[in-house]
């Protein structure tokens, strides 16, 4: 996440040929207009991997980034509250997402500097979320691989702790320190699968956000859910890159095949 200076605000859509797509009906019957606005609270942290471990985990045409001087690649995991969702009778939800940070290319990238300005704009490994209407969202519109889970999230001063379960078995807990933030207005990518096609999905952000590099001020622990199995491997330590907070507005656009 960037400290970018505060601009004012703009309806026109970066980075897109349009600013809406024609309204997609997705499969419980909501309909959606694209791109489509969410209110939401994240907290997440980023961690060095090897990267050989987290190659493995992203299709061919995707490359880590360089996150260490070392070399190391980036995980990160994020804790979702989505308060609002511009679709008209679409729920609230949770989610949960573990994302790497990738590009197309092997892109010029700053150590420790490019782990946290691009710490969600990556492949979308997994996104658990809270009910089945979010599922069939990001399933129908994007291909997000999401599935229901139990997500819980526990609050103790300025700490949230994020518990995931999958199939009723323990996926990941995620605890991190809320960082002060400052207004934030820029663009993202997410690279997800849909029908066995690469796609990039814009989005745009205008929100406070914060950020708080080379913290302690965070943990993880994996649980026995077969899906954590990849991760727990990772041996993410107990020190992150960097721990982040957003608090405000996502607009997702269409996905384009890349």
């Amino acid at each position: 996440m960037s400290s970018d200076e505060h601009q004012e605000p703009n309806t026109a859509v970066r980075g897109t040929e349009s600013t809406a797509q024609e309204p997609v009906t997705i499969s419980t019957g909501h309909r959606v207009e694209l791109p489509v606005r969410l209110q939401a609270t994240m907290l997440g942290a980023t961690f060095a991997a090897p990267k050989t471990a987290v190659s493995a985990l992203l299709p061919d045409r995707l490359e880590p980034i360089r996150a260490t001087l070392a070399g190391d690649a980036a995980v990160t995991l994020l804790s979702v509250e989505y308060h609002a969702v511009d679709v008209p009778g679409l729920d609230p939800y949770d989610e949960f997402a573990v994302i790497i940070p990738a590009s197309r290319t092997t892109r010029s990238s700053v150590p420790y500097v490019s782990a946290l300005l691009e710490a969600t704009n990556g492949y979308v490994w997994t996104m658990p979320v809270t009910t089945e209407p979010a599922t069939a969202f990001g399933v129908d519109i994007w291909g997000f691989p999401k599935a229901v889970a139990a997500i819980d999230h526990a609050d103790r001063g300025s700490v949230r702790e994020t518990t995931v379960r999958l199939d009723g078995e323990r996926f990941v807990s995620l605890a991190v320190d809320r960082p002060p933030t400052t207004a934030v207005r820029r663009d993202g990518r997410s690279y997800t699968h849909q029908d066995g096609e690469l796609l990039e999905v814009p989005s745009e952000v205008d929100a406070e956000i914060g950020g708080w590099p080379f913290s302690d001020r965070v943990s993880v622990s994996f649980g026995p859910h077969p899906k954590a199995e990849p991760l727990q491997s990772l041996d993410l330590g107990a020190r992150a890159l960097g721990r982040f907070r957003l608090e405000g507005d996502v607009l997702f656009h269409a996905g384009k095949p890349v």
